[in-house]
């Protein structure tokens, strides 16, 4: 199952929901698709959605979804970080009229960046590749992640290493 949520922003984030849907209904995702729509205008027509979900509810599908896809909220895409998942990040963008302005899109960037821990898509065509290689792009950020606890235990090694 796939759980998409973009927030409880008053803006519309038609971008996101409808593109999901229309992977949904061209045959290129095939599992069960469960979309948090929001403020959006676009009622999906090939996933099942809801405008808003409870927080548990939520939190029950971020937990079974193989695949979390949020907007760059950071409590949105916090909770699958958690629970060990790493999340599809679309931020909203003032462009598009889904925000004020686009401090989402500069926030992603820098946690992609500093933490490699969120797979950061800015331009919506760049989600259908992430979704259909979501392991294989998962298994290469697991492979260059490292943890602050493991680069201070290496670096504190190699001083005390020097002193032998």
């Amino acid at each position: 199952m796939i759980f998409v949520t973009v927030g409880t922003h008053e803006q519309q984030f038609n971008r996101l929901v409808k593109y999901v849907d229309d992977m949904r209904k061209d045959g290129l995702i095939t599992e069960e698709v469960i979309i948090q729509t929001g403020y959006s205008t676009y009622e999906p027509r090939y996933c099942t959605w809801q405008k808003l979900y409870p927080y548990q509810v939520m939190t029950e599908y971020v937990n079974e979804a193989r695949i979390v896809i949020t907007h760059g909220g950071p409590s949105s895409f916090i909770m699958p970080l958690q629970i060990g998942k790493t999340p599809i990040v679309v931020p909203r963008q003032k462009k598009y009229d889904e925000h004020v302005n686009n401090h989402q899109l500069e926030f992603c960037r820098e946690v992609a960046i500093r933490h490699k821990n969120i797979i950061n898509i800015e331009e919506i065509e760049q989600l259908g590749k992430a979704i259909l290689k979501y392991e294989v792009i998962v298994s290469g950020i697991a492979n260059i992640q490292v943890s602050n606890n493991e680069k201070f235990c290496m670096e504190f090694s190699k001083i005390v290493d020097g002193f032998f």
